[in-house]
């Protein structure tokens, strides 16, 4: 029996079956030259392949909400200007074309520090595919062998991937490469089948119809195991079951502790699609709505009108509140219609508030839209990277004037919108009391947070190991920053992926969190543990772990396994 111990749970759950390995045919790239008189054969097969992927993802797209998006990359005007280019002014093969085009837009996504949008690239890489397979006239499905109950391993699965699959043959995931908010991951978390991402040289690991355990709640695989061991997972399993039908009874419960302490959970959405999705999960609002998308899935900034139809439709249809962050973007996630100087560290480059305030129409454009949506619902305006009082100032002076030109046109809003920050940085931390004074509350963005607190870059594989929010800094970071809140009246969340860590639940109740804001499928497991979590025992693990000087003592005494 072989062991597999990983961190990148994607779907908790317990299953056991045979693996199937999923084996794409190759394409081959002929990065060749064409001659001048070749060109608008080149194009015209390009054409073809557009035309014929657009076909494909029409039918689709109207029972996977998914290929809408891949409907609309396929037909951006910006990538197939970038393969026509390399065509007519590089002289290269339509498949030579695509490849450096799509390598040019996976490379923005893979280089942005938000995890969500890096995901994004795979998308990319889906209509790459699918396009060049078009070219070469490949249309194999790898999953027609597929008969009976599996457990899939593969490099990575893309939307059209899963599309061809016939779900109820499917036990759970195993990939080489992917993150936790990649496609198969939100897949499988939607669907509730275990799933284990980005598990480094698995398909050199395991054979096909090789019997695997795959308990992805701990982050193990076995192979081949013996029948004790499998009686013993199919015991877990009853159990992991059992569990699950004590989640889906809290579903309609408010989020309060044992003795009384009332929390809010809520969503960390990009589009009305999450929206629609985390209201299944009874949430108390929406803590992130990432406004970057309405930028990154387009082809010019955005006007007024097109965001403000989209925040309008957000706070509709969310009924509760809804916070927005302005526009996070910057030197290491660029966008297709904006040139962006080249940075040697572009996480402590040109981004976030630094470009809002810097590009002033587009902020004001923005906070416009947001403005003349908040007379629709209860919506909250938040501001990213914040790091001195001079930034916030001028952000809310900003926000001022659109108040100010809006009553002019006699265009209704809520003026008394609140108005938050996120806390990301050292510098916001420490000077958590001064901006409390000055915001209607705050958010902490726990990736950020560690990342700079560490000064580990978490997309380095060299030392991600030392990338870790349990490390004694960012848990007394957390602490300054909540007392600091609550000491001025305001309330402080968090949207960072701590916030769902089902290790980190109890110390953050403990530490005064007011609000925990996940992916939605997070939801009904962080509520669970809360009403099932006394405020006062909370508060002395919380006081007794910012005592601790090592992440191992951190550990020992939230009783974490590592």
């Amino acid at each position: 029996m072989k062991a597999i111990k990983v961190e990148k749970t994607a779907s908790r759950g317990i299953v056991i079956g045979k693996a199937f390995r999923v084996e794409k045919p190759s394409l081959k790239i002929n990065f060749g030259t064409i001659e001048e008189q070749d060109i608008p054969k080149e194009i015209k097969r390009y054409e073809s392949a557009v035309f014929n992927a657009e076909a494909e993802l029409e039918v689709l797209a109207k029972t996977n909400k998914i290929f809408e998006a891949h409907l609309e990359m396929v037909k951006d005007i910006t990538l197939y200007e970038g393969v026509i280019s390399k065509i007519q002014e590089e002289k290269q093969k339509a498949e030579s074309a695509l490849e450096a085009t799509a390598a040019e837009f996976i490379q923005i996504f893979e280089n942005m520090d938000d995890e969500y949008m890096r995901e994004r690239a795979a998308d990319i890489k889906d209509i790459k595919y699918r396009l060049m397979c078009g070219l070469q006239g490949v249309k194999d499905n790898v999953f027609e062998d597929i008969t009976e109950k599996v457990i899939l391993i593969a490099e990575d699965l893309t939307p059209s991937d899963t599309a061809c699959l016939n779900l109820n043959y499917i036990l759970g995931f195993i990939t080489q490469e992917g993150g936790v908010t990649s496609h198969v991951s939100i897949m499988a978390k939607g669907l509730g089948i275990p799933a284990l991402v980005g598990v480094q040289g698995i398909l050199s690991k395991v054979d096909k119809d090789d019997t695997i355990i795959l308990d992805a709640g701990e982050g193990t695989i076995l192979i081949n195991p013996d029948e004790d061991t499998i009686s013993k997972y199919q015991e877990l399993q009853k159990e992991q079951l059992k569990k699950q039908a004590e989640l889906a009874k809290v579903n309609h419960l408010p989020a309060i502790t044992k003795d009384g302490k009332n929390i809010s959970l809520c969503a960390n959405v990009g589009n009305i699609k999450d929206i629609k999705k985390a209201l299944e999960y009874r949430i108390d609002g929406v803590g992130l709505f990432r406004s970057e998308f309405l930028y990154m899935e387009n082809t010019h900034f955005p006007t007024e009108e097109e965001q403000f139809e989209v925040y309008k439709e957000a706070a509709q249809l969310c009924g509760k509140e809804l916070t927005i962050r302005t526009l996070d973007i910057g030197g290491d996630k660029a966008l297709s219609y904006y040139e962006f100087e080249k940075e040697d560290n572009p996480f402590l480059g040109w981004r976030a508030i630094r470009i809002s305030l810097e590009l002033k129409d587009m902020f004001k454009t923005q906070l416009r839209a947001i403005l003349r949506a908040s007379a629709f619902g209860i919506i909250r305006i938040m501001f990213p990277m914040i790091i001195s009082l001079e930034e916030l100032r001028r952000s809310k002076a900003l926000l001022e004037e659109c108040k100010d030109e809006l009553r002019k046109q006699m265009i209704s809003c809520d003026h008394n919108i609140e108005v938050g920050m996120m806390i990301e940085t050292p510098a916001s931390v420490i000077l958590a009391e001064d901006f409390a004074q000055e915001v209607d509350f705050f958010s902490i963005g726990t990736n950020d947070l560690t990342q700079y607190l560490l000064a580990v870059d978490r997309g380095n594989k060299k030392i991600s190991n030392m990338y870790n929010s349990f490390h004694p800094s960012v848990i007394r970071s957390i602490h300054t920053v909540i007392m600091a809140g609550h000491k001025n009246n305001i309330k402080v969340g968090m949207c960072g992926e701590f916030a769902s860590d089902e290790n980190a639940v109890k110390l953050l109740v403990g530490l005064g969190l007011d609000e925990f804001s996940m992916s939605a499928s997070e939801v009904l497991n962080v509520k669970y543990m809360i009403r099932n979590t006394s405020f006062d025992d909370a508060q002395d693990l919380a006081a007794r772990a910012c005592d601790m000087q090592t992440i191992q003592e951190v550990y020992e005494v939230l009783n974490v396994k590592k």
